[in-house]
């Protein structure tokens, strides 16, 4: 089956086709560095662990201390993991698969 993004545009398109053309962590650090705010990159690198410590089975409160999320944050995150279109999963797989 075939996901259908409700974010889905000829942009984002362009978009996702950009990020897909880096090849190292350095064209990563290069391309989000103009493309968006510094406190953009944290927000989501933040999210991102998030994500991966709600995986491992940690706590909302020790999620907390460690990142510096707000409950909302990790409620968001969480609500992503069990009802969101699995773009997490398929990530943190990759990355543990690839490790």
């Amino acid at each position: 089956m075939r996901y259908e993004s409700r974010l889905a545009s000829e942009e984002a398109d362009r978009l996702f086709a950009g990020v897909l053309a880096l090849e190292t962590v350095e064209d990563c650090y290069r391309f989000f560095d103009d493309l968006c705010t510094i406190k953009e990159v944290q927000a989501m690198a933040q999210r991102f662990t998030v994500a991966g410590q709600l995986k491992a089975g940690v706590t909302y409160q020790e999620i907390a201390q460690t990142t510096g999320a707000s409950t909302a944050t990790i409620s968001r995150v969480n609500r992503c993991l069990h009802y969101g279109a699995g773009g997490y999963q398929l990530v943190l797989e990759r990355l543990r698969r690839d490790k």
